[in-house]
C-alpha cells in the first residue's frame, strides 16, 4: 500500500463554509486523517445552494472530500469532555469560527496546549488584531480590504470582485503552508504551536505587485499601464498585465462572451505579430519597432492585433500565435474547463461517486507529489463516522453512543 506524505497525522477539523474546509481538504489529499467535527445540525453549506433536494450541496461536497465526519454538541458538558479527548489525540486542530468563539467554549490556546503540548492549532480569521478584528469576513469583503477590488476592473468603472476565491480558498492554501511548517518545526522542538492566518492578509499577499506599483507611482506614471491619467493610487487597468511585458485580451470570432485570447507582446514577438496581422512594415518602423516606442500606444497596438483576431475563432488565433512562440492563452469558460480532456487527464477535473448524489464533478488536487498520489474520495455524510471514531477509537460503548445521540450530545 502506498504511503502518503501526511500518513499518521490526525487533523481535528472544526471548520465550516470555505476557507477552513479548503485547507483541511488539501491536508486530507496529502494523506492526513481529517476528522471533521460538526454540530449535530451539520456544516451550514450542506444545505446551501442545493441543486438536488435533501442531498448535500455541491458547495459542501467539493470542499470536504477525503474526510471523516463526526457530530458533537460542544456546548454540553459531555461534549466538552469528548472534545478534550479528541484534542489529546490530534496532531493538528483547525478552526475558522468568529474571533474568540473557541475561547468561549473553554478552549483557549493555553488550555489546548495543556491538553496536548504537541498540537498545531491553526485559526483562520478575517483580520488581524486591530480595528477590523470583529468585522464579519466574507470572500468579497476580504477582496475589498486586501487590495484586490480597488485594482480590478476598468478605470471608468466600479471596483470589481474576481471570480477566483482568493479570500477563502486563497487563505486556505496559506493556512496549509503554516500548518506544514509548524509540523516540520515540531520534529525538532517536540512542541506544537499556534498558527494564525487572516483573510485580509492572504489577499494582500496575493496583491503584492499592486503595492509594488503604489511605490513606483511616487516616481511618475506607470508606463506599462494603458491608463492616461494617474493620481496618487494604483488605478484599475482592465486586462493589462501591468508587468514587464504588455498583455491584453483580444476579441475573436464570432464575438461571444468568452471568445477572447490573452496575448503578451514580448520584444521578440513583435516581428511575427506584425506579419500575422498583415502589417509587416511595423516591425522596422521606428514608431513601433521597440518596446519603448510601443509603450505610449499600447491601446492602439492591441487594437491592431484585435482587428486581425476578431476575424478568426479563438482556437485558430491560438494556433497561429503559438506557432511563433508568442505567449497567449484562450479565455476558457467554466463549461470549456469542465469538459477539458487535458484537465481530466491531469486529474484536475474529477468525477467522484457519492452515496446519495450518484456522482459529482469536482476540482482535484493541484499538489502533485510523486510519492503521495491522491485519489479523491466523496465527502462524508453527516455523522457518518460517529461509531468508527467514538466507539472504535475513543473506546466508548455502543450503549453510551445511543445515549449521546438521544441526549443531543452527538
Amino acid at each position: 500500500m502506498t504511503t502518503k506524505a501526511l500518513d499518521g497525522i490526525r487533523v481535528l477539523d472544526m471548520t465550516h463554509v470555505q476557507s477552513g474546509p479548503s485547507a483541511t481538504q488539501l491536508l486530507a489529499w496529502l494523506g492526513a486523517d481529517v476528522v471533521k467535527l460538526e454540530a449535530p445540525t451539520g456544516d451550514i453549506t450542506r444545505k446551501q445552494l442545493r441543486d438536488l433536494p435533501d442531498v448535500d450541496s455541491l458547495y459542501f461536497t467539493m470542499l470536504n472530500c477525503n474526510k471523516r465526519s463526526i457530530t458533537l454538541n460542544t456546548k454540553t458538558e459531555r461534549g466538552k469532555e469528548i472534545l478534550t479527548e479528541l484534542i489529546r489525540r490530534s496532531d493538528v486542530m483547525v478552526e475558522n469560527f468568529g474571533p474568540g468563539a473557541v475561547d468561549r467554549m473553554g478552549f483557549t490556546w493555553d488550555r489546548i496546549k495543556e491538553i496536548n503540548p504537541r498540537i498545531v492549532y491553526a485559526s483562520i480569521k478575517g483580520f488581524g488584531d486591530g480595528p477590523y478584528t470583529d468585522f464579519k469576513a466574507y470572500e468579497v469583503v476580504a477582496q475589498a480590504m486586501g487590495g484586490s477590488m480597488s485594482t480590478t476592473g476598468f478605470d471608468d468603472g466600479p471596483p470589481l470582485a474576481t471570480g477566483a476565491q482568493i479570500g477563502d480558498s486563497g487563505t486556505g492554501v496559506h493556512a496549509v503552508a503554516g500548518i506544514l511548517a509548524a509540523l516540520f518545526q515540531r520534529e525538532r522542538t517536540g512542541r506544537g504551536q499556534r498558527v494564525n492566518v487572516a483573510m485580509q492578509h492572504a489577499v494582500l499577499n496575493l496583491c503584492r505587485v499592486k503595492l509594488r506599483d503604489q511605490q513606483r507611482l511616487a516616481h511618475g506614471p506607470l508606463a506599462e499601464y494603458p491608463n492616461e491619467d494617474f493620481g496618487d493610487e494604483v488605478p484599475r487597468s482592465g486586462n493589462a498585465s501591468g508587468g514587464g511585458q504588455p498583455g491584453w485580451a483580444v476579441q475573436c470570432a464570432p464575438g461571444g462572451p468568452n471568445d477572447y485570447v490573452y496575448v503578451i507582446v514580448q520584444p521578440v514577438g513583435w516581428k511575427p505579430i506584425s506579419e500575422l496581422i498583415g502589417r509587416p512594415e511595423l516591425a522596422d518602423d521606428p514608431e513601433w519597432a521597440t518596446p519603448q516606442a510601443r509603450l505610449p500606444k499600447l491601446g492602439k497596438m492591441f487594437q491592431l492585433i484585435e482587428e486581425w483576431s476578431s476575424t478568426l475563432p479563438k482556437w485558430e488565433v491560438l494556433e497561429k500565435l503559438n506557432a511563433h512562440n508568442i505567449p497567449c492563452g484562450p479565455i476558457l469558460s467554466t463549461k470549456e474547463i469542465i469538459e477539458d480532456d487535458s484537465l481530466v487527464a491531469n486529474e484536475m477535473v474529477v468525477t467522484v461517486p457519492h452515496p446519495e448524489r450518484g456522482e459529482f464533478v469536482t476540482v482535484g488536487s493541484p499538489l502533485k507529489l510523486s510519492d503521495s498520489p491522491v485519489e479523491v474520495v466523496a465527502s462524508p455524510l453527516l455523522g457518518e463516522h460517529n461509531a468508527e471514531v467514538y466507539v472504535g477509537e475513543l473506546g466508548l460503548g455502543d450503549e453510551e453512543l445511543r445515549l449521546l445521540k438521544s441526549n443531543g450530545v452527538i
